[in-house]
């Protein structure tokens, strides 16, 4: 039974130590289900979190928010049962999903869809779910309307795509070169072109009901140029943390801002927002990203899977305990 651990802040990825570490046999308090972890995904904050760029982070701890896994121990109606999660605690303010074994309230877990692997189902987490919960505060989607995506090649940008697809909504996408590549949208738009002169074409002059801006700071003024009346724009991310904003074309255009940082959400906040996306793995509306076998890491090669994560790695990376 091994896990990762880190002990202290790094200045980098190459001064940063991942420890492998025995750890002590699980033990679940009333409430709780003790996981064994197949697949966990490796996301941009598990690493940064181990760089000491979480503020609210703990130490030593065991790093990793997503996991898919089996419950081998806790509630007799529970096990057996192949699982999945996804939290803002662990592996940040709580001991994480790299390892062997996880330990969670009953709360945080939810049946894996059949038709999903472990592997597919480990690297679904952070994304999907920072996806949702945008359109879950700004307003789902709605056969009709328009979402704009920026940033629409990176995982939670094709999770957006596929979501407003799902729910009925014409999806236009932004991203450097301007391929579609994996991404579900009728059209894509390439970054340095005039963004918002070719969404009000688009759209005959109406602009997005919904932007859903991954980046921040570099599309904030295209975007804002590109939104239609009482439009509404969510943020996940930023590059640079203060922007140009004129208030009058905001108020006049009866604009709305949401933030999203599922860092604030434990695992049964998250489990609750997977609910809304469940069903449409099921059914195959929403599809996983394609995990190739090269993305695959075992846990002595951890450091080599968040190089490749802190390096913006297009494949979706998978530490296998």
């Amino acid at each position: 039974m091994s896990r990762l651990r880190v002990h202290e802040k790094a200045t980098g990825i190459d001064d940063l130590v991942l420890a492998i570490e025995a750890m002590p046999e699980p033990r679940p308090e009333p409430g709780q289900v003790v996981v064994e972890v197949r697949a966990a995904g490796v996301n941009p904050s598990d690493v940064k979190a181990t760089l000491g760029m979480m503020p609210h982070a703990v130490w030593p701890r065991t790093p990793g928010r997503d996991w898919a896994g089996v419950v081998v121990d806790g509630p007799q109606d529970l096990l057996g049962q192949a699982v999945w999660g996804s939290a803002g605690d662990l592996g940040i303010s709580r001991d994480g999903s790299h390892a062997r074994y996880l330990v969670v309230g009953r709360d945080y877990v939810r049946p894996k869809p059949a038709n999903l692997s472990f592997v597919e189902a480990g690297s679904l987490g952070v994304p999907f779910v920072t996806a949702c919960e945008g359109f879950r505060r700004a307003g789902w989607p709605k056969p009709g309307e328009t979402v704009l995506v920026l940033g629409a090649n990176g995982k939670v940008g094709q999770a957006a795509c596929q979501i407003a697809t799902m729910a009925g909504a014409r999806v236009i996408g932004v991203n450097r070169s301007g391929d579609r590549g994996a991404c579900k949208v009728e059209a894509m738009i390439a970054a340095d072109g005039a963004v918002a002169e070719q969404v009000r074409e688009l759209t005959g002059g109406r602009g997005a009901d919904i932007v859903f801006n991954t980046v921040g700071s570099p599309y904030f003024a295209e975007a804002n140029k590109a939104m239609a009346l009482r439009a509404r724009a969510i943020f996940i991310a930023t590059i640079e943390r203060s922007v140009p904003f004129d208030i009058l074309p905001f108020y006049r255009g009866q604009h709305s801002y949401v933030g999203i940082d599922t860092l604030a959400f434990d695992g049964a906040a998250t489990a609750a927002i997977l609910d809304d996306i469940i069903g449409g793995f099921e059914t195959g509306a929403l599809t996983p990203y394609p995990v190739v076998e090269a993305a695959h890491y075992p846990m002595t090669d951890a450091i080599a899977a968040y190089r490749a994560v802190l390096g913006g790695a297009t494949d979706r990376v998978v530490l296998i305990p």
